[in-house]
């Protein structure tokens, strides 16, 4: 596997380039020079899979792999039962939403910790997280990786290590890493290219096989507070971090390689593509 950038959801210049449907998704990314797309079902997986495979199809011929993100009302630790197990409902949704689409990475946010302790909060997720692996495998989705997201609230479940500790449920259980959302939860705590290493040195000492290698990722920078992330800017906001470049040189030091997801505001096409740059202007000096 290589290295792969790609936006989530179409961006601003989507409309402007004269695209009209999700189905001119793949030629858009393409045309950007990106060899990713994440397909949003946030509020809800409500595509049909008839214009799946269609995309699919394009997909394929222009050498773009699809993800899923699975909808936001997944709450794998939530106090009432029925919402918890609610959520293994949405990612065998957003499973067959990926395989209709040719892809085979289901990224979810594992949701609230609520009014519990996290240490509480994250043994349901790891009950939840069991039981929506057997359910995918008993419907016939053994090949989906399910992607837990590390999260930017402080209130949130997904701290870098409770993401870690859902992966342990099963070896195909991938983290989605989504350093914007770990800079902002720790108050700008992504500073150079150590505090990036950190963080895979972490991953590659809980995970010890191929995960750590062919992750994913979820990039922006992002406005916080002190309860943690606020909102997305786009590469041209210099305020707030990360930076991107420090990453790139480590993941091409390191040989690593993640399918990167930009999440920009309205710029994440041209901000992956410029990720991708950065990238490749490391691999000329290697």
């Amino acid at each position: 596997m290589s290295i792969r950038f790609g936006p989530a959801g179409t961006g601003d210049s989507f409309k402007q380039m004269g695209f009209k449907t999700s189905l001119d998704a793949p030629r858009w990314a393409a045309g950007m020079g990106l060899d990713a797309f994440e397909y949003q079902c946030g509020r809800g997986v409500r595509l049909k899979e008839e214009t799946a495979r269609a995309i699919a199809h394009e997909a394929q011929r222009l050498g773009v792999l699809f993800s899923v993100h699975a909808p936001y009302y997944i709450s794998m630790s939530s106090l009432e039962e029925e919402k918890r197990l609610g959520s293994i409902g949405y990612a065998l949704q957003s499973a067959a939403a990926v395989r209709a689409l040719g892809g085979s990475r289901v990224i979810f946010h594992s949701g609230s910790c609520g009014k519990q302790s996290r240490e509480a909060a994250l043994e349901k997720a790891l009950d939840t997280m069991e039981k929506m692996r057997k359910t995918l495998d008993e419907a016939g989705y053994e090949d989906i990786l399910l992607c837990p997201e590390t999260m930017g609230k402080v209130g949130q479940l997904g701290t870098l290590d409770e993401v870690l500790a859902l992966c342990q449920v099963d070896k195909r259980i991938t983290p989605c890493i989504d350093f914007g959302h770990l800079n902002a939860r720790d108050q700008g705590s992504i500073r150079n290219k150590a505090d990036y290493a950190a963080i895979l040195d972490r991953m590659e000492e809980s995970l010890a096989d191929e995960r750590a290698k062919n992750f994913h990722v979820h990039f922006s920078r992002i406005e916080y507070t002190a309860g943690g992330e606020k909102r997305h800017l786009t590469f041209a906001d210099r305020e707030f971090g990360p930076e991107p470049e420090p990453l790139m040189e480590l993941l091409k030091e390191r040989a690593l390689s993640p399918v990167i997801i930009c999440e920009s505001a309205g710029t994440q096409a041209e901000d992956a593509a410029t990720m991708r740059a950065y990238y490749q202007s490391f691999e000329k000096q290697g």
